[in-house]
């Protein structure tokens, strides 16, 4: 669930009702915005204190993410990395998940992948 939606993003689908995608922050500008003024009950707004440490920044689960496409992309990939599987086919993909359960890496966006 994103953190920082912006006011009436659950209301209009234009703003992303149903449509994660659209949900963007845009900063409270109205008179009388609750999210501006800081009311108990009502969405967060994005303030400095929020920002990972420089250490952090990029990483997932504390690995660096490393984008792989085909066998010859996974050969560069160590312990210290996490894999994201890139746009591929199906048998490509079934490929790349053997390969990657031999050396026991670690992996981001898919989903189990055995059919």
């Amino acid at each position: 669930m994103k953190k920082f939606i912006r006011r009436d993003s659950g209301r209009f689908s234009k703003l992303g009702k149903k449509r994660k995608k659209l949900q963007k922050w845009r900063g409270a500008k109205g008179r009388d915005n609750k999210i501006r003024e800081k009311r108990k009950g009502y969405p967060k707004a994005p303030v400095i204190g929020y920002k990972k440490s420089s250490k952090n920044q990029g990483k997932i689960k504390g690995l660096i993410p490393v984008h792989v496409s085909n066998v010859k992309d996974l050969e560069k990939v160590g312990k210290k990395n996490i894999i994201i599987v890139g746009k591929i086919g199906a048998r490509k993909k079934m490929e790349l998940l053997k390969k990657i359960d031999e050396r026991k890496l670690e992996m981001y966006n898919v989903s189990g992948g055995k059919k």
